[in-house]
């Protein structure tokens, strides 16, 4: 099936699955979301994330790496909208959260990489019934055998050479009919979503597979699969995460559009951010 984000009749429809906060519920009950990222390389993918579900859930928790101590510290100055949470606490709110991005600005080599592995597998070890969602740095350092001991499906955010890292298939140079068999063989054999992001999103499931076409070159600047991620985690928590993946590509790819209107492709990852809420308003007709 594909799905092209110029329709906005069918766009509009689709989103009316989307689950939105009940007009009597209480704090906390539209979820809370942990974001684990951040390294001494790379400071601002995981709190471009941690932004972009601020807008979404109740409560964001963020949680950064002792080598990124400093600017791990100024976070608490600059970063108003969720609360930043030491290292020594982490499991506790990996405990209450409902949704866990992992990934965003982490490392993959030296005793930062291995800081990468080691987390994730025990985080999957620990806490199978949990919901994440897997992206960047992690996608480089996870074997992919533990997707199957969760008992809830992640979801993964691969670009094309994360896709190879993975699973040792060079799928670049495949046609689109092609890779949504392979995304698809990979989704079903390890149990998860995969949301291959490319010019054209591959979203499978393993039994479901979409192709998202839309978006413009704006989207190549970094920072932008932070924020695809982030929206995955987001709707994955009151959604169920084939649709999250889905919501959060179309949202992302359609919120380019609209900036390319005043922006052309100059925008930035902070425009993208802070247009997120109008675009979505727009596709659910609430605007």
């Amino acid at each position: 099936m594909i799905i092209k984000t110029s329709d906005i009749n069918s766009i509009k429809s689709l989103f009316k699955k989307l689950t939105l906060p009940q007009p009597n519920s209480h704090k906390g009950q539209n979820g809370k979301i942990l974001v684990i990222g951040g390294s001494s390389l790379f400071h601002s993918a995981s709190l471009w994330a941690a932004e972009v579900a601020s807008h979404f859930a109740d409560m964001v928790h963020y949680s950064s790496t002792v080598e990124n101590e400093k600017i791990f510290l100024s976070l608490k100055k600059k970063f108003h909208n969720g609360m930043v949470i030491p290292q020594n606490k982490l499991m506790d709110y990996v405990k209450e959260d409902d949704v866990i991005l992992v990934g965003p600005g982490m490392m993959r080599e030296g005793e930062e990489g291995k800081y990468t592995y080691n987390l994730t597998k025990s985080l999957i070890e620990k806490f199978p019934d949990k919901k994440f969602v897997f992206d960047a740095g992690v996608l480089q350092m996870i074997e992919t055998v533990w997707l199957k001991d969760l008992k809830q499906k992640a979801i993964i955010t691969p670009h094309q050479k994360e896709f190879e890292k993975l699973f040792g298939i060079n799928i670049s140079i495949m046609t689109i009919k092609d890779k949504e068999k392979i995304v698809e063989a990979k989704a079903k054999e390890f149990k998860t979503v995969i949301l291959l992001k490319a010019i054209v999103d591959i979203i499978s499931d393993g039994k479901k597979t979409i192709v998202i076409e839309g978006g413009n070159a704006g989207l190549t600047k970094g920072g932008t699969g932070d924020v695809l991620a982030s929206l995955s985690a987001s709707f994955y928590l009151n959604n169920n995460c084939f649709d999250s993946a889905v919501f959060a590509s179309i949202l992302l790819k359609k919120t380019s559009e609209v900036l390319y209107k005043t922006k052309g492709y100059w925008y930035n990852v902070s425009d993208i951010i802070d247009k997120l809420p109008n675009v979505l308003m727009s596709l659910r007709g609430t605007k």
